[in-house]
């Protein structure tokens, strides 16, 4: 019996409105119900995923139509809910993984008194993002899209008690309001020139379109993918969303909600396929944000920011290979999958170092936690070898894939995709180095000490989907003829020879380990206080100036903007105003002058009148 997509949706979200509505009366179990939600989304979606696959290969699709959302002359939106084999992958991704982090999320948020809303808002956040990946037209699209928003809203403030979680939150916030004024933008030009949303009926229509509007729609969307995924122009968001529970930053800022734009991409390929504007656009935009988060992550001594420039670089790849057309496609959603059990890991992972730290953020404070964290320290070791991408690891199957495509497209973006193998191999291993060999650095009062249980078993699940999924996803499950339908499939010709590219590539990550052993190594010594550095150190720990763009492109036009209108309200708008009154009451004053009381002006106001009246009269006689 094949389950329902639309129960896929309403098992989070009823989960949500009950912990969110119910208050404290639910503080006992809430965090139970939450995860009991996730767990049945995982099995619905697996039920969907096994029933899809029954199909014949170039038909799988199970569609739902809930109600007919606007019906308005001949423009009708429903709300239905589509499973094809994108969506498919993206489902059991939220659904399971996101189940992993919940059960960790009971161990980690034990101590916490608002357990139960948190639990809520993750619920929440995975009814959004289902929305978003099932949608099968682009406005109810932009519904999860804007309710993925909040719930990441809410969760990278969850402590809003502290200034900088409560700052992090209505940046993250802000920063993706400009890029669903993309979205936005996207959805009314697709409405406006094919007269539906409907992905369907835009795709079937798109080559009709004159090559401006369709090159205009790409670019909207990739605005839209810019601010939800984090890439340049409108990554700094990222780094500071950090400031929310670990949980948040493996469940949001790795596995799903950043994947987003890249999904968006790829739903939307036939209008990137017609623009190469766009493409090359998605190229440009993905060659960079790879690079920046590279080099952030080298100067990063906050554990989870590190991680979060390694996330902004991952996702960089994505949207690189997203951005070569029908050659890169796939390889960008396998990275994105493999992506998910690696870094879903490594952050929780993280998140167990700073539970057995007294919560401690900066790795020049850790040191030699290989033995008192076995399993954290084993679990996280897998998902360092799978990001650098050596075999067989996860990581070494997609990334490895994408290289080879960008090559495939030029040297340009071969070489930006070699050169962030090799910085990812430095700024990972110096990660690994500073947490868990060297000397211990510890605080006094720290007494590090392995995670219980229930935050463990999470992080071996996902060290085993970050060893061997990679393999599985490429050699059992075969992702590439499984997404086929729907992606397509491009074949691309290396400028040199492919027995080359594997030896070239292990090499210069050998080279990235080497010489972050060189600096971090056995023997080292890592000062406590972060020295001052070089300037591109320097940079790097501003971010490569993210927030300095953000202020002199956008918030100082912005407020200047803000500040001309104000004027012109004040002296155009309000001044009219204020002239109609002042001349109102001059001349209501002047006329109030005649009204002195007197009888004999009155008196000569009616000769005169009347002398008036019997002129015009006479005019009127004599005419």
């Amino acid at each position: 019996m094949t389950a329902s997509p639309a129960l896929l949706v309403a098992v989070p979200l009823l989960s949500a409105a009950v912990l969110l509505l119910t208050g404290r009366r639910s503080d006992r179990w809430g965090h139970w119900l939450g995860c009991a939600a996730a767990v049945g989304s995982f099995l619905i979606a697996l039920n969907l995923v096994l029933s899809l696959a029954k199909q014949p290969h170039e038909s799988r699709e199970i569609s739902q139509t809930v109600w007919t959302w606007i019906s308005v002359g001949g423009f009708n939106v429903d709300v239905t809910f589509t499973v094809d084999p994108l969506s498919a992958v993206f489902i059991l991704l939220i659904t399971g993984v996101g189940s992993l982090i919940h059960i960790y999320s009971v161990g980690y948020m034990e101590h916490d008194d608002n357990r139960r809303r948190f639990f809520g808002y993750l619920n929440l956040f995975v009814a959004a993002m289902l929305t978003l990946v099932l949608a099968n037209n682009l406005l109810l699209l932009y519904v999860g899209w804007e309710g993925v928003g909040l719930a990441s809203y809410l969760l990278i403030g969850f402590w809003q008690h502290k200034p900088s979680a409560a700052s992090a939150a209505n940046k993250a916030f802000i920063v993706n309001r400009v890029g669903d004024f993309g979205l936005s933008i996207a959805v009314m030009l697709t409405f406006v020139t094919f007269g539906s949303v409907a992905f369907p009926e835009v795709f079937a229509a798109a080559d009709k379109a004159s090559s401006t509007t369709i090159t205009w729609i790409g670019l909207a969307l990739l605005l839209a993918a810019c601010g939800k995924s984090a890439q340049f122009p409108l990554q700094s968001w990222l780094l500071d969303a950090m400031e929310g529970p670990t949980p948040v930053s493996a469940l949001i800022h790795a596995a799903t909600m950043v994947t987003a734009g890249v999904y968006l991409v790829a739903r939307c390929h036939p209008i990137f396929d017609l623009s190469a504007t766009a493409r090359g656009a998605v190229v440009a935009v993905g060659a960079i944000t790879l690079l920046m988060g590279a080099v952030i992550g080298i100067a990063k001594d906050d554990i989870k920011k590190a991680l979060a420039g390694s996330t902004m670089s991952q996702i960089g790849y994505m949207m690189l290979a997203v951005g070569l057309g029908p050659i890169g496609y796939i390889w960008a959603i396998f990275h994105l999958l493999t992506h998910g059990f690696f870094k879903a890991g490594m952050f929780l992972g993280a998140g167990s170092v700073m539970h057995g730290m007294n919560d401690e953020v900066n790795m020049r404070r850790y040191g030699a936690l290989r033995t008192a964290m076995a399993v954290t320290f084993g679990t996280f070791a897998i998902g360092y070898l799978a990001i650098i991408g050596v075999p067989p690891f996860a990581g070494f199957w997609s990334k490895d894939e994408i290289i080879k495509v960008a090559f495939e497209h030029s040297w340009v973006a071969g070489g930006a995709a070699l050169l962030g193998a090799a910085i990812t191999a430095y700024y990972m291993t110096r990660v690994m180095l500073m947490t868990f060999f060297g000397k211990a650095r510890w605080a006094d009062d720290a007494h590090p000490h392995e995670s219980p249980a229930v935050m463990t078993i999470p992080l071996v699940v996902l060290a085993a989907l970050s060893a061997v999924g990679g393999w599985a996803l490429l050699h059992v499950v075969n992702l590439e003829t499984w997404l086929e339908p729907v992606l397509g499939h491009g074949e691309g010709e290396l400028p040199f020879s492919s027995s080359l590219l594997l030896p070239l590539t292990l090499a210069v990550v050998a080279l990235g380990v080497a010489a972050a052993w060189k600096v971090y190594g056995a023997g080292a010594d890592i000062p406590v206080s972060a020295p001052r550095g070089s300037w591109f150190i320097r940079a790097a720990r501003a971010d490569l100036g993210g927030d300095l763009f953000n202020e002199k492109v956008l918030m100082q036009p912005g407020q200047r903007l803000t500040a001309t209108l104000v004027r012109v309200d004040d002296s155009v708008v309000d001044g009219a105003v204020r002239g109609i009154g002042g001349f109102t009451t001059a001349l209501s004053a002047r006329l109030r002058q005649a009204q002195n009381g007197f009888a004999r002006s009155y008196a000569l106001v009616m000769v005169i009148g009347a002398v008036i009246v019997a002129l015009a009269l006479a005019m009127v006689r004599f005419a």
